[in-house]
């Protein structure tokens, strides 16, 4: 199973969140049909450029502008071990990548912006799992979707005035060369 590149076109349009989005993305490359499921495989350097690419696509679409990582100890690429549905916890070298960044945008556009993306995802297959706009909330634009094929799972959102949120979680993936363990 290979994860998909979106291409976005150029459309006008939290780190808790993160957590929250990756504990949707369920067991960790389990599915129905069995807890060894072969995982896609993917190096964590192949992972990171994959993800960034996607945020780099999502704020094109967006129409802002990336922001550098300021807080050294907030890197984009957060890389986890993947646990499984019943707590399983494999010795093979699998894991899941969290990788978020910040784009900036004025708040008037903000609402377009997450609209833009919803309507981008959709069109490339993506289920939406939750979307709203509405300003008596926080936050006030957001987008969350899953791939239903490969798992992957996206979201943007407002965080502050002037900054949009983009977040791509994989799901499990087992490097390249690494044999799968069985449970």
């Amino acid at each position: 199973m290979a994860l998909k590149r979106l291409t976005f076109s150029p459309v006008p349009n939290r780190s808790a969140t993160a957590l929250v989005l990756a504990l949707l993305l369920g067991g960790c490359g389990m599915s129905a049909d069995g807890i060894n499921n072969p995982l896609p495989r993917m190096s964590k350097e192949k992972a990171e450029e994959w993800a960034r690419h996607w945020t780099e696509s999502m704020a094109r679409t967006a129409q802002a502008e990336i922001q550098p990582q300021t807080d050294p100890d907030v890197p984009a690429a957060n890389f986890t071990n993947c646990v499984g549905k019943n707590n399983e916890s494999a010795d093979d070298g699998r894991f899941a990548l969290d990788y978020s960044v910040r784009a900036k945008l004025p708040k008037a556009q903000h609402a377009e912006a997450i609209r833009a993306i919803r309507d981008t995802l959709t069109e490339k297959g993506f289920e939406i799992q939750g979307y709203r706009s509405d300003s008596s909330k926080d936050p006030a634009n957001l987008v969350d979707a899953k791939h239903p094929k490969d798992r992957q799972f996206v979201s943007a959102g407002d965080v502050t005035d002037e900054l949009l949120v983009l977040i791509v979680t994989t799901p499990c993936l087992l490097p390249p060369h690494a044999e799968q363990q069985q449970f």
